[in-house]
């Protein structure tokens, strides 16, 4: 006797598929990205291209996410010691034959020109939570100076070309996984503490040390004038003060409402530099005023929450220290981005997820979306 199975129509595996995916880190990535679309059509309009690359990237960081989404968290650490590796090796290559632009020598010609320190935005948590995952159960001090290791020999190589924006990325994604493997405060708290007596003595001794033809030693030129432009924009207002100085303008005259969409004339009028990449934040906040500002706030807090939530519900170490340092890259990408358009980080080149213009970055936090919805995934499916 014959037994007839019903096949699910395409309607039903598409359904049964998308409840495979975390809905609420879905719903805020697609937020996210209607207002940096939204965004983009205003600071772009005199140059429609710039829309249309937005949205392109977009669509290509959603087709990344969704690819590593398939991919299990096993799996994914067979490929921390080949990325890491591979990372490395490239950010070495560029050091001796790396293509050199305004001052900095950042990218490799391999038939394409891509941006290897891109890469070690995921290569190195991937690398460092492998190591503890490893070492579960018998975590040593030792591990802890392996794993900082493993943090420094790509941070270096990024900070030498130079690259302060990245490596500050490239960094505080290696922190925290050494945090979330359990680092005592103990050791966390001096460095904090010395990182704010520097910079209470910077302020302090902003005269003599900002004054012209001083050398700092440890950082280029370029990278000292920064930080004394952030320190006091108005000593060069036509010049490298130019970018903060109209960035707090554009903010704080969009007031509570804002100017109205399309209509912010410090946009407009271009007196906003790179407006549609790194500050596109005093664009946007021109336009939508401190209303504007709270409910882009409230979607980026939405979303990092929800990452951190995935990250603690993950089903192994691996998965939740990788996971919990995609969540906190977001983080770090937003208070940075936010920070120095508004005058009180130094300007480094970071974008604001989702919202800037930029095709590796965005592809990057698709890579870190589907990182965070794949481990989402392994939990549903070992809870079904």
């Amino acid at each position: 006797m014959a037994t007839t199975f019903d096949k699910p129509s395409l309607q039903q595996r598409i359904v049964a598929s998308l409840q495979t995916y975390d809905g609420p880190l879905l719903l805020a990535a697609l937020i996210l990205s209607l207002i940096g679309l939204i965004t983009m059509y205003s600071v772009g309009a005199d140059h429609g291209a710039r829309f249309v690359g937005h949205a392109r990237n977009l669509l290509i960081a959603a087709v990344v996410m969704f690819a590593v989404a398939q991919i299990p968290p096993q799996r994914m650490m067979a490929l921390a010691i080949p990325m890491y590796t591979i990372g490395v090796a490239l950010l070495f290559a560029v050091e001796f034959f790396g293509i050199e632009r305004k001052g900095s020598q950042r990218w490799l010609n391999i038939g394409v020109v891509i941006q290897p320190s891109e890469i070690m935005k995921v290569a190195l948590p991937l690398m460092m939570a492998w190591w503890f995952q490893r070492r579960e159960g018998q975590i040593r001090a030792l591990d802890y100076v392996v794993a900082a290791g493993l943090l420094m020999v790509p941070w270096a190589l990024i900070f030498i070309q130079p690259d302060l924006g990245t490596s500050l990325l490239v960094l505080a994604s290696g922190l925290f996984v050494l945090f979330f493997a359990g680092l005592s405060w103990k050791l966390i708290i001096p460095p904090v503490l010395m990182g704010l007596v520097g910079v209470t003595v910077l302020i302090v001794m902003e005269d003599p040390w900002c004054a012209p033809g001083v050398d700092w030693v440890v950082l280029k030129d370029y990278q000292r004038i920064r930080v004394c432009t952030l320190l006091d924009p108005f000593q060069d207002p036509l010049g490298k003060g130019f970018h903060i100085i109209q960035g707090m303008i554009a903010i704080g005259s969009g007031g509570a409402w804002g100017k109205g969409y399309m209509q912010g004339t410090q946009t407009h009028l271009e007196f906003i530099p790179e407006r549609t990449t790194d500050f596109i934040f005093a664009a946007f906040s021109e336009e939508f005023g401190l209303i504007g500002f709270l409910a882009l706030a409230v979607a980026f807090v939405f979303l990092i929450v929800r990452a951190l939530t995935i990250a603690l519900e993950g089903p192994t170490l691996f998965a939740r220290l990788l996971a919990g340092a995609m969540a906190l890259n977001i983080f770090v990408y937003v208070f940075v981005n936010m920070g120095m358009v508004s005058g009180i980080l130094p300007v480094v080149g970071v974008p604001l997820p989702f919202v800037s213009y930029g095709g590796t970055a965005m592809v990057t936090m698709g890579l870190g979306l589907g990182i965070l919805l794949s481990v989402a995934k392994s939990k549903r499916l070992m809870q079904s």
